[in-house]
């Protein structure tokens, strides 16, 4: 009784843990072995005991265990059964709910789409309407100022015309003009011309005159006449002409 017993807490809590105690519990337990072994001092005999009756605890506390853990899986199962009729039930609910709003919403979009196609044909016509309108306006503002303006090209071309023709005839008037000048310098040239050319057919001719003179000086021919009955016969000599 008056040695010192060593004694290893954390075996002992972890064997009470491996049983099937908790952490909390198997810690009570130690603590409450601890402080008995410390007060009295106990013998192997009386740890045996003590250790027998932990050990008769934690069976009685590992059936109760059981029967807890069994009682509370029932409850479990009991209670998700229940469960699952509700959501099954909560689910009928909501698809009903669901199928229900959904015709209704159905209703309300077939007959917004009605609505909807009844306003976009009515617009439509009315803007058909306003199209045809506004392109007849247009047609006729067209029209009007098309032959507003075939009227401002007719006068224009006319204009044209007056103009063209007036600067046609100062232009003819301006040929003409030209073309007898043209044709008064070319009588005049031609004039010139022939006055050369008869001044230089002249001096060709005095020329070969001279020449011929020339020649008849140098190599004078005797000139004979046949006597003709009844005239007298006579020879002519030639002359040398004037102002040789």
């Amino acid at each position: 009784m008056g040695n010192t017993i060593a004694f290893d807490t954390y075996a002992f809590v972890r064997k009470l843990r491996d049983a099937g105690l908790t952490e909390q519990q198997a810690a009570i337990q130690a603590e409450a072995l601890v402080s008995l072994i410390e007060e009295r001092l106990a013998t192997k005999k009386d740890l045996a005991e003590i250790e027998a009756r932990l050990i008769r605890d934690i069976e009685i506390i590992r059936s109760d265990l059981q029967r807890d853990l069994k009682e509370l899986d029932t409850k479990m199962e009991i209670r998700f059964k229940e469960l699952d009729t509700q959501a099954e039930t909560r689910f009928k609910e909501l698809d009903i709910k669901a199928e229900t709003r959904c015709k209704e919403l159905d209703t309300k979009a077939e007959t917004r789409c009605k609505e909807l196609d009844t306003k976009a044909e009515t617009r439509c016509k009315e803007l058909d309407t306003k199209a045809e309108t506004r392109f007849k306006e247009l047609a006729t503002q067209a029209e009007t100022r098309f032959k507003e303006l075939d009227t401002k090209a007719e006068t224009r071309f006319k204009e044209l015309d007056t103009k063209a023709e007036t600067r046609f005839k100062e232009l003819d008037t301006k040929a003409e003009t030209r073309f007898k000048e043209l044709d008064t310098k070319a009588e005049a040239r031609s004039k010139e011309l022939e006055l050369r050319m008869v001044i230089k057919m002249g001096g060709m001719i005095l020329a070969g005159i001279g020449i011929l003179f020339g020649l008849m000086r140098a190599w004078p021919l005797p000139v004979q006449f046949a006597p003709v009955p009844g005239q007298e016969i006579r020879q002519t000599v030639p002359q040398s002409p004037q102002g040789k």
